[in-house]
């Protein structure tokens, strides 16, 4: 066998694959270092695009190759195999060997805690058998399982069983990265759903016996509530007799939409109220639906090559997102999401990591699994769904759905049926899924003679491999307030499509004050001069729940940044206005926990690092400390009555209304423990009956140093719940003193529960360390060198989770020259590792500017 160097793909090189596949057969014979997988397969030649015959294969024995039933002698390297066939349909046969049971890098089928199951997204299926493994090769499956378990999976809708085997059919052509087997010892939590048309679907939640078995019942309501959702919004039904999740503890990500056999990190499914947060309950509800809802935008509709990832990721997030909306706030959800976006996808695109939501390239597609692809390939759908408004979009999706049910797609297929339906021109949008970058959109205003004007001026940064940058089409949704916060101009969508524009609002009676950017409309950086005064004004009076809440937020980052460099006093002007909305009982509780927020230190660093300025870590996280007790003093007569009101009585529930209550009082609680030494929080941790306060309590007592006896006392209680343990791994490290952190992550490593090969154990660790930011960014530089360590050893076991856990490294560039040779110092090392997997030589290599995807 003959290795292969890593090679490049590029987007412009896609051909279609030279054979067509009608069907595939599959038997697999079950034993932990020995399965034995049978394929026959029919395949045809591609008259129009006629080309050699190659099938994928990585780290599998190949056993004996048939061709029409004859013994051939393939050309076999270390991606696949080539061989001779004739030129008119034929079938392949091969069988082959692989070890699921030392397969730690969790990717094709491996072994979790006795249990056989699958990844093969994105490609996986090439270390179970030799096919081509890529998206737009779609076929029927049937798929035979052998082995002595009592449960036996695979996808669409069993056909058969006996003693110690199962057949499974699935009637939908697929591609082979949504192929799923599991076989195990699990117990199933069933139900059933009848669609729109009157069929009934069996459903199950499949478990591993024991303590798993009582914390299933939420997320098999929420799959119920995500079925009845799509039928009623995108008029989408389900489409097997048959719908079955299996919850397994070792996953690289959080779930997999498999075609009918959706399988998930354990922590994304399992959810009982006296393990699980609101916080882990929203999440849940979330990833069900959006792996639900990849039945129709991903699974039905493909995507044509992995460049287009972002055409199913992206669409199924928008609609998760609309789906999490509806079961609570829209408003909430959407800042929630305009939070997660500017910390970390705006950081991603400021950064060596940069890329367009559709690359043009790229070494290891594992790697492009990241927030630019699926949040801002979201935030595109959403820009695309206000400008031509909600009537044409759905009727867009109807057409999209017809046009292409059953086809590989690419974003062209997508952007054609908007053309079509709507009749406008989306050359120039288009350009959202080929640059990288955030546009910065620079706003100045006049006015004269009752007409007010709004200028704008758009500019992207240049990013790596994109030195130029063009206009985009930037939807601006306004609004204009009159001095005493009437709205005098209601939410009016401005569609920017220069380099500079401006418009003009004629008959205003005096200056309004303008809301701009409503609903966070585009995903751009706003820059635009404002007082203090005018942002507190915003904050008081704004009818846009988005921009009431910004407007808090921008005042919170001016204030840290004056503390930084400035050493100034916490401005009046803010503290006055979070202490206005927290006594404002009129407005939703989550909504009033979120306004009292504050930028994340690793935001912070990224606005000084705009500015000019070099950030220093340690002086941003005590800026955020001092103006957390500033804020808490400044509120101190209402918070025990927030406490008080807010902490819900009565049997826990995940519901909204209920889960933003608690987040206020959580809110109350955080401030109160800077003032009371802890009381109220020690009080909180012995009294809470769920996790959501137990936790709560605990984090406060750590975030102010103390909480020793409470923490172990916490782990002695819940030391056999894996989830459970996540949670006080990582709050650990999380809330360690930013001159600790290194060490006690070192003490978490030395902890008889640290799995390293489990990748939510290995992300509590390092994930926490890399998020605690004065930690991570201590001037020893020990949480580099401690980090880069631990992922060369993550790498020989698991590439594309150690892959992913490199990206801690991509803020370098904006620190001082000591901190930036410390990085580049580790990520070097890391990068002279021995047999360092693609996976993460890529990433190091991007990072430091080696290569360019």
């Amino acid at each position: 066998m003959t290795d292969a160097a890593p090679q490049t793909i590029y987007l412009k090189d896609y051909r279609p694959f030279a054979y067509i596949v009608d069907d595939v057969h599959l038997t697999f014979k079950l034993a932990d270092t020995a399965t034995r997988v049978i394929s026959r397969t029919s395949f045809r030649p591609n008259t129009d695009f006629p080309g050699e015959f190659f099938l994928h294969g990585q780290d599998i024995k190949l056993i004996s190759a048939k061709v029409d039933g004859v013994e051939v002698s393939p050309k076999v390297t270390s991606e696949g195999l080539t061989c001779d066939v004739p030129d008119k349909p034929f079938v392949w046969e091969a069988e082959v060997e692989i070890s699921p049971s030392t397969n730690t890098a969790l990717e094709g089928l491996y072994m979790s805690g006795g249990m056989y199951c699958t990844q093969c997204e994105a490609e996986g299926f090439r270390k179970i058998t030799f096919y081509p493994d890529r998206p737009d090769v779609m076929s029927v499956f049937t798929v035979r399982v052998e082995g002595d378990y009592p449960v036996l999976l695979s996808n669409g809708n069993p056909v058969a069983s006996g003693n110690g085997w199962a057949e499974w059919h699935d009637p939908w052509p697929k591609p082979a990265y949504l192929f799923a087997l599991v076989a195990g010892n699990l117990v199933a939590h069933p139900s059933s759903f009848t669609t729109m048309s009157g069929k009934d679907v069996d459903l199950n939640i499949y478990v591993r016996p024991g303590s798993d078995e009582d914390k299933c019942a939420f997320g098999m309501e929420a799959l119920k509530r995500s079925m009845k959702w799509d039928e009623d919004v995108y008029g989408r039904e389900y489409d097997l007799d048959i719908f079955n999740i299996v919850a397994v503890d070792d996953f690289n990500m959080g779930a997999m939409e498999n075609k009918g056999l959706n399988v998930f990190n354990s922590s994304c499914v399992l959810a009982s109220p006296e393990t699980s947060t609101d916080a882990n309950f929203e999440r849940i509800e979330a990833i069900i639906a959006h792996e639900y809802f990849h039945n129709w935008t991903g699974n039905r509709i493909t995507c044509r090559d992995w460049f287009q990832l972002c055409l199913k990721e992206g669409l199924t997030v928008f609609r998760d997102q609309q789906y999490t909306g509806d079961q609570g706030s829209h408003a909430v959800k959407r800042i929630e999401d305009a939070i997660t976006l500017r910390s970390r996808q705006f950081r991603e695109d400021g950064g060596p990591l940069a890329h367009p939501v559709r690359p043009e390239s790229f070494i290891e597609i594992n790697n492009f699994y990241t927030i630019t692809v699926y949040e801002k390939g979201a935030e595109i759908i959403g820009m695309l769904k206000r400008l031509v408004g909600d009537t044409e979009y759905y009727n867009a999706l109807d057409l999209y759905f017809k046009r292409h049910d059953g086809d590989a797609a690419t974003i062209e297929d997508w952007l054609q049926v908007f053309e079509d339906s709507t009749g406008r021109d989306l050359t120039q949008f288009k350009r959202w899924y080929s640059q990288a970058g955030t546009p910065r959109v620079t706003v100045t205003d006049d006015f004269r003679d009752g007409s007010y004007t709004l200028n704008f001026a758009q500019e992207t940064p240049p990013t790596p491999g994109q030195d130029e940058k063009h206009a985009q089409v930037i939807p601006l949704a306004v609004g204009l307030l009159s001095e005493n916060g009437d709205e005098v101009v209601p939410t009016t969508v401005l569609e920017m499509t220069e380099s500079t524009q401006s418009f003009t609002f004629d008959g205003l009676a005096t200056k309004p004050v303008p809301s701009i950017l409503r609903d966070f409309s585009a995903p751009v950086i706003l820059q635009r001069q404002q007082t203090s005064a005018e942002r507190a004004f915003l904050m008081a009076h704004d009818t846009d729940p988005f921009n009431k809440w910004d407007a808090g937020d921008a005042l919170a980052m001016d204030v840290l940044k004056q503390i930084v460099t400035k050493d100034a006093a916490p401005d009046a002007a803010y503290l006055d206005g979070v202490a206005a909305i927290m006594r404002d009982d009129s407005l939703d509780p989550a909504f009033r926990s979120l306004a009292v927020s504050q930028p994340s230190e690793s935001e912070v660093a990224q606005a000084l690092h705009d500015a000019g300025t070099t950030p220093d870590p340690l002086a941003i996280y005590h800026a955020s400390e001092a103006l957390k007790l500033a804020v808490a003093q400044h509120m101190q007569d209402i918070l025990p009555l927030i406490m008080a009101q807010y902490t819900v009585d009565g049997p826990y529930s995940p519901d909204a209304k209920s889960a933003g209550k608690r987040s206020l009082a959580r809110a109350a609680l955080g401030m109160l423990t800077r003032l009371d030494g802890g009381a109220a929080a020690a009080k909180t941790f012995a009294e809470a009956d769920n996790m959501t306060m137990q936790l709560a309590g605990l984090a406060g007592l750590r975030m102010i140093g103390k909480g020793e006896d409470q923490s172990q006392a916490f782990r002695k209680q819940w030391r056999d719940d894996r989830l459970v343990m996540d949670k006080w791994f990582g709050l650990t490290v999380s809330l360690a003193a930013p001159e600790n952190a290194a060490q006690t992550a070192i003490m978490m490593t030395q902890e008889p529960d640290f799995d390293m090969k489990n990748p939510n154990r290995f992300r509590a660790v390092f994930g926490a360390l890399a998020g605690n930011s004065a930690g991570f960014h201590d001037a020893s530089g020990a949480s580099y060198t401690l980090l880069g360590e631990w992922l060369a050893k993550l790498d020989a076991i698991n590439p594309q989770t150690t892959a992913r856990m490199t990206a801690a490294f991509e803020t370098w560039p904006r620190y001082d020259a000591d901190r930036q040779a410390k990085m580049r110092a580790a990520l070097e090392t890391l990068g002279a590792t021995s047999g360092l997997s693609r996976d993460t030589g890529e990433m190091v290599g991007r990072m430091l500017g080696n290569q360019t995807s």
